[in-house]
């Protein structure tokens, strides 16, 4: 399974599929009128929530696009940084949702983007290894 982190991953197509399940999932859940979602007491559970979708968004998409060239992954940061942004624009813009822009929601994604990637690099160099030693016997 290490595969998926490698360029010649055999479960790209699938990752993909996950990672555009995942990214629309994102906008259903963060278009949804705020009087929809459950009360739930738990401090910051706003900001914990962006940071695992977004960090869950990143690490996907680099699973289906598995490089680890620092443009392609600034790329792929900067995309979910984008669309986190433009997540909060379109909650400060449909107000009738109960929903507001917050720059704090946009950090958590921008934070949770940023590990994603750093996820990716660690196992994909992990995977790497593993596969020169498979290589070498």
């Amino acid at each position: 399974m290490y595969r998926i982190f490698l360029n010649n991953s055999p479960y790209k197509n699938r990752a993909r599929f996950l990672a555009t399940l995942w990214t629309l999932l994102i906008f259903i859940l963060c278009l949804m009128p705020g009087n929809d979602l459950p009360e739930v007491n738990v401090p910051f559970i706003d900001k914990w929530t962006h940071f695992v979708l977004f960090g869950t968004f990143t690490f996907l998409w680099l699973c289906g696009f598995p490089k680890r060239k620092f443009g392609h992954l600034a790329l792929i940061f900067i995309i979910s940084i984008a669309l986190g942004w433009l997540i909060e624009c379109l909650q400060g813009y449909f107000t009738s949702l109960g929903r507001d822009k917050d720059i704090m929601d946009a950090i958590a994604d921008g934070i949770g983007g940023l590990l994603g990637v750093l996820f990716f690099t660690l196992l994909s160099s992990l995977a790497e290894k593993k596969q020169q030693s498979v290589n070498n016997n």
